[in-house]
């Protein structure tokens, strides 16, 4: 990730349930079966939210997940933080997700209506076990390009993410997700879309 200081769930008041499972030891070979089912999992997602299909994104979500994303911020490289404290663009659970995405879903959703023509180009993928086989750690770079009407020239959002995958039933779902903004001052005129 692009943060010299680790992001952690619990520097937020929504983060304190979120899991504490970390990676041990080197990220995973690139043929080994587990970075080839994280890689497909997130390319799979990557693609649901382009495509904007919230509803569907929810059903890869754990019902614990912390969704966090705090504002950068330029410091010193000794300063011990390069994050605001108790600031986040994204500070969110599974029902404050939930209700983002019903809202897109009404006639209220102005921000969005017309609907952003949206890509998310992934990059950059490392996978890491964990002490849990259940989980896995993932790193990855997103770079989102965001276009709306005519007049505006479109956005451009870089980020690093650290996500932690949960296999429940067969399924893989994403249980805590830190993204590391590369800018301090977003260029885009709102955060309505999910990194």
């Amino acid at each position: 990730m692009s943060t010299y200081v680790p992001i952690s769930s619990h520097d937020s008041p929504l983060g304190a349930g979120a899991s504490t499972i970390e990676a041990e030891g080197e990220s995973l070979a690139f043929d080994d079966p587990r970075h080839l089912l994280a890689h497909r999992w997130l390319v799979e997602e990557t693609y649901i939210l382009d495509h904007q299909d919230y509803s569907r994104w929810l059903d890869l979500l754990a019902d614990d997940i912390h969704y966090y994303m705090p504002i950068k911020v330029t410091t010193a490289l000794g300063a011990g933080y390069d994050t605001a404290k108790n600031m986040a663009h994204f500070d969110e659970d599974k029902y404050s997700l939930s209700r983002r995405v019903a809202r897109f879903e009404t006639e209220h959703a102005w921000t969005e209506d017309p609907p952003s023509r949206i890509r998310h180009h992934l990059s950059n993928v490392r996978t890491f076990a964990t002490a849990d086989d259940e989980h896995l750690i993932v790193e990855s770079g997103v770079l989102m390009f965001r276009s709306r009407g005519d007049v505006q020239p479109p956005a451009v959002i870089s980020a690093g993410r650290r996500d932690l995958l949960r296999r429940r039933e067969g399924d893989w779902l994403l249980a805590r997700r830190h993204i590391a903004v590369d800018e301090s001052v977003l260029r885009t005129q709102n955060l309505a879309v999910f990194l």
